[in-house]
Formats: C-alpha cells, structure tokens, sequence
C-alpha cells in the first residue's frame, strides 16, 4: 500500500530532522562542556591555582587597600593622590606604570602577542566634593564611608587580582592593562577611558570596567545620558523694593515642576534628575542669576531625544510664564536663558553571541555564580558604543548607599568576586604555554 505521506513530508522526513536536531543537540551540549572545561582547566593550571589560593587567603589585604583608597579623597577632577597610590601597589605588583596626559594610572602588564590587550579598569573619582569627610568607620564587618564600594571596591579588585598574578607568576598571551581612570562620575563625561581606548585602539580585544561590588550582575549595555547645566539671569533686585520683577529661581521652579509632571515610559527604561541647583546671594535679594544641572537617561536615544525637547520646552515655559507674572514689562527686566552641555555618554550593547560573555558567563558556571544581564551607564559604555568588546562587574561582597554619605561595604565572600575577575581576565588573555 502506498503512503499517505509522500513528497516532501513523506514519513522519513521528521525521523530524519529529529535525528540531526539530536545531533545538533549533542554538538551544543559537548560545546558548553568543552567551554566549561576550558575553564576548569585555566583554575586547574598549577600557576593559576596557586594564583586563586592567593585571593582565596588574602582578601583581608585587598580589603585593608580598599580602605586605604578610600581615605584618600578623589573629588571630580582631584584624582591625583588617590592615583599616586594605586600606581605604587601596581608598581609593587611587578607592572610597568605610568600616568598618562588625561590623570589616568595605566599598568601593563605584556603578554607573548604585544597586538591584544585586555584592559582592565576602574574608576579613581568620586561623586562627593572636596572636604567630605572619608574615614572609614567599621561596624562588626560593615565598613561606612563615602565611595567605599563605588568605587574603593573596583580599584581594590584590580590591586588584588593584579598582585594574585604577580604572586604566581602567570605569562598569558596577550598584554593585560590595569587602569584606574579618572572622570568617570559627575561632570567628568567619561574622559578617562576616553583617553584608554583611544591610545590602545585596535589592540583591544575587550575591557572589563570594575565597578562596584556586585556580582549578580553583568552589565552588557551601556545606557545613554546627556547632562546640562542650565542658567537663567535677570535684572536681579531688593526684595522690598524691587517685588515683582521676575525671577531666575522661579522661573526654574517652575520650568521643573513642569518637566517633572511629564510621563516618562518604562519601557524603553528612561530617568531624570535634577541634581544641584544654584543662585541667590541673600534671603532679601530677588536673584540676578540661578542654575540647575539635569541628568538624563534613556535606553533608546530617541527617547532620549523627546526628553531633551520637552525639557529645553518646560524651561522656555517657565520662564515666559515667570515673565506673565511679573509686575515689570521693560524689556531690561527680561529673563535670559543658556544651556551648556556637560557631557554626553553614548550607548551600546555587547551582541548575545559575543565570546566576551560566554566567557563571563563560564566562568560563572564553574563558580557556581547566579548572575543577571544589567543596563548601565559606565566606563563600558565607550568601548560598546565603538563596538569593542566590554563589559562591567563587580570587584566581589556587597555594597549599598551609593553616592550617599550613608554609603556601606561588607567584604563577606569577596572571594567570589576575585576569583571570578581572575579568572575572565586570565581566560580571555590565554595563558602562555
């Protein structure tokens, strides 16, 4: 008798499609173990051993580095003697270092192929002004200090990973780069690993950027942000005598309280922040000048867009409303606006594919590491955005209160976090037979 199913779906057909999807399924599986055994091989290399019982015994040294960064203040553009001391412990661990034009300590440390690198960096700088007191106050196995975990953990990482190398004496393959970068925070936009990625070029073959503590994340996007300083001037005045001419901080308010009242979406994930606000000279002078600096955010540079239309909008608003309600009209009471950009972050993603997480994403495994994909915005947006490899984790422990003066840090199971740089780092740059 004759098959009902002939042609093109004949009976063979799905036997032999489930075959191949079985063969298929077999190459993946022996894919993964293959990978994850690369690893395993790399945390089993005698040198590389020796190198994880250095972390493994000594986060009580990272940690007391951690502290000793900390204390030393690293305000926006005031980096330098927190940079002096991060070049002495990479220069101790056996790299050659230097400081480069922008503030940036770069430490390499070569490998047998001079035309890869793998640069490792994290931030020097901090969001909190000078004079802000930073003695690291200790509670039990809490630490409290202003940028103790954003970014005293990420810089003590790269100290601790890079001493575990200098410890057992690994040669890898490519050049491995450890950096402490300035103008990541605040007003910065980012210049110093500007600076990085445009002195090592091509040769980058990926950047890890350091931040924090965490190691439950992967940020694998960088989210874009546009920050303004925006200044309104006026006639100025007495408060008595001069009522009624119009003035810059209400017009401000009003101009935020407008934007404020906007819809922003969820989806794509965007924010807003009016951060520092400025002007007056006393209680009884109506204001000749005041500011506000603005942080925006978005995933999608077109809402990113919107946001800065509707903003440059409800501030013109507020200050023509400002101006209705002013009992002066003369044209020298009139109110003046300026927007002056003070910087600009670019976006971009690390394709799913990309070996730079499956290697994160092994290493984990064989860490035994539960850790999520996470947006951002950090040292890694750059590199993404010029579509070079990178990535941000956490240097290991736990951390809250960021940007606060409240801001904590517990080194409880750092380890983890050591281990799991180490071992990226050694596994991206190969070892040298």
């Amino acid at each position: 008798m004759r098959s009902m199913f002939h042609g093109p779906f004949s009976a063979t057909k799905p036997v032999k499609l489930a075959f191949i999807c079985g063969i298929l399924f077999v190459m993946a599986t022996l894919s993964v173990r293959a990978t994850g055994d690369s690893v395993s091989k790399i945390a089993e290399d005698p040198l590389c051993a020796q190198a994880l019982d250095w972390l493994g015994k000594n986060t009580d040294w990272v940690t007391a580095q951690q502290i000793r960064l900390t204390e030393i203040p690293a305000s926006e553009n005031n980096e330098t003697a927190r940079g002096q001391y991060l070049k002495q412990l990479l220069e101790a661990n056996g790299l050659t270092v230097h400081v480069d034009d922008t503030g940036d300590v770069i430490g390499e440390r070569p490998g047998s192929d001079p035309s890869g690198v793998i640069l490792v960096a994290a931030h020097l700088d901090t969001v909190f002004p000078p004079g802000t007191d930073v003695h690291v106050k200790r509670a039990g196995t809490r630490l409290t200090a202003p940028g103790i975990s954003d970014n005293g953990a990420g810089l003590a990482a790269i100290a601790g990973v890079s001493r575990a190398l200098a410890e057992s004496r690994i040669r890898t393959v490519k050049t491995i780069v450890f950096a402490g970068d300035v103008g990541e925070e605040g007003e910065g936009n980012l210049r110093g690993i500007r600076a990085l990625v445009e002195h090592y070029g091509s040769r980058l073959a990926a950047v890890i950027a350091v931040d924090g503590p965490s190691t439950e994340h992967i940020t694998t996007q960088g989210i874009a942000s546009r920050r303004f300083e925006i200044t309104v001037t006026g006639p100025g005045g007495h408060s008595w005598s001069d009522f009624g001419a119009p003035n810059p901080i209400t017009a401000l308010s009003r101009a935020i309280v407008r934007f404020s009242a906007i819809r922003i979406p969820d989806n794509p994930r965007s924010s807003f922040n009016f951060g520092v606000i400025d002007g007056g000279t006393s209680v009884n002078s109506i204001p000749a000048k005041a500011s506000v600096k603005v942080d925006l955010r978005s995933e999608d540079s077109a809402q990113l867009n919107r946001m800065e239309t509707a903003l440059r909008e409800a501030i013109q608003t507020g200050v023509r409303d400002e101006m209705a309600a002013s009992r002066t009209f003369a044209s020298e009471n009139s109110l003046q606006v300026t927007f002056r950009s003070l910087g600009m972050r670019p976006a971009g993603a690390l394709p799913e594919n990309s070996p730079l997480l499956h290697t994160i994403r092994d290493v984990d495994r064989y860490l035994g590491n539960r850790s999520r994909l996470e947006r951002s915005s950090t040292d890694a947006n750059v590199p993404l955005s010029l579509g070079i490899p990178a990535i941000a984790l956490g240097g290991g422990g736990r951390g809250g209160g960021s940007h606060t003066l409240g801001e904590w840090y517990d080194p409880s199971g750092r380890e983890l976090g050591l281990k799991r740089l180490f071992l990226t780092v050694v596994a991206l740059a190969g070892i040298q037979p």
